[in-house]
């Protein structure tokens, strides 16, 4: 059997109940087709970086899955059927992640508060502490070179020119 992981996404306007109740109706039709879900995974609501069918979050959610082809179109039918779930990507892997993946070490280190902490001038790329310098006169957009000196009058276009 291959190795998958799983990730869709469902509604905003769902409970972290039915988002759970989804996982565990995926999860038999996976089961029952002669597969076996492994780690899963809840992301929580995120927001999108672009409105799918309205709805600018989505719960997040991730499966390892161990199954047959058969079992993951299956899968991949329902969830198209289903008004609850917005999007949904299959990866074939080689192996499984060991340990927690990417996106919720990113959430621990969120949590812990330390993301930006080791770094000089307080997490703003350590640029706190240096001297601007001169901006060039305050004149907007790259200040000009005119030193304030009035614009020359432009030349008069001649007809045919170019």
């Amino acid at each position: 059997m291959a190795l998958y992981e799983h990730v869709f996404l469902s509604r905003q306007d769902l409970s972290q109940q039915q988002v759970d109740a989804l996982v565990e109706q995926y999860k038999g039709i996976v089961e029952e087709l002669g597969g076996s879900v492994g780690r899963i995974e809840n992301w929580g609501l995120k927001s999108l970086t672009y409105r799918m069918n309205k709805n600018r979050k989505a719960y997040f959610t991730l499966m390892d899955i161990t199954a047959p082809a058969a079992a993951i179109s299956e899968l991949e039918r329902q969830q198209g059927l289903s008004e609850d779930v917005l999007r949904f990507m299959t990866i074939k892997v080689e192996k499984h992640e060991e340990g927690a993946s990417a996106m919720m070490q990113k959430r621990d280190d969120r949590e812990r508060g330390d993301r930006f902490g080791d770094r000089p001038g307080g997490g703003r790329g350590g640029f706190g502490d240096r001297d601007r310098g001169d901006r060039g006169g305050g004149r907007g957009f790259g200040g000009g070179d005119r030193d304030g000196a009035p614009r020359r009058p432009r030349e008069a276009q001649t007809e045919g020119a170019e």
